[in-house]
């Protein structure tokens, strides 16, 4: 990636993205603009439907915008064909999800190494990174363990340190805590927010809760397509 440390490292320019229903249009995002900063970790918070999971697919080059620039760190990654925002997310990005995602026929270590060894990571150094991560989330004896042998929140920790091996510079989340239970909420959002800010990594994390938005540290409010503010969060 081009660095150009006058810049953002994140701009959104004008990002528009439509939904087709037979002949009828959903304008989901309608010219959404805004700017984040390395290291930054950022809030979208909006009601169910707003359109935050939808912009966070355009961030992470699994969507296209109909208008409008996605540009990270100087790249601008909606004028890249297919395979070249796959590699693009392979290299740069962590995706954390609600429900895991975890590959549920292979253990805990090996889903940790996969994004490694596709990436072309020596094995051992790969191993080392990984088990070093799962003793920083708490799961170092649970290596061998497959994913439906653990609890909710054990896979979610998987999930932060999957997301993580890589040293990405950017780890999109898209409602990390919703399927978990207030606690292990908490546990997990503490856990994110630590491993970020340790890894440098620039933070996004679409939630519909003031709760998990007052980790960031900054708040954008997405409605009708729009962000409506931007805001520090007073701590």
């Amino acid at each position: 990636m081009d660095s150009d440390a006058s810049a953002a490292f994140i701009r959104l320019n004008n990002l528009t993205r439509i939904y087709y229903q037979g002949e009828r249009q959903q304008r989901v995002l309608d010219g959404v603009c805004g700017e984040i900063q390395r290291g930054e970790a950022v809030a979208l918070l909006g009601r169910s439907g707003c359109g935050k999971s939808t912009l966070l697919n355009l961030i992470g080059g699994i969507d296209q915008p109909d208008a409008g620039e996605v540009i990270i760190d100087g790249t601008c990654i909606n004028r890249m064909d297919e395979h070249g925002r796959t590699l693009f997310r392979r290299r740069h990005i962590g995706f954390i999800y609600q429900f895991f995602n975890l590959i549920p026929t292979l253990t805990v270590i090996e889903n940790l190494l996969l994004p490694l060894e596709l990436n072309g990571w020596d094995l051992v150094e790969g191993r080392q990174r990984s088990m070093a991560l799962l003793e920083q989330v708490g799961l170092s004896q649970r290596e061998a363990s497959y994913p439906d042998q653990l609890s909710g929140g054990e896979q979610q920790r998987v999930a932060v340190a999957r997301a993580l091996v890589h040293r990405p510079a950017v780890v999109l989340a898209d409602e990390p805590t919703g399927n978990l239970d207030a606690e292990s909420g908490q546990q997990v959002l503490a856990l994110l927010d630590q491993l970020v800010r340790d890894e440098q990594c620039t933070l996004i994390m679409v939630t519909h809760s003031q709760v998990v938005a007052a980790r960031a540290d900054r708040i954008f409010n997405l409605e009708q397509g729009c962000f409506i503010s931007g805001e520090d969060v007073v701590w």
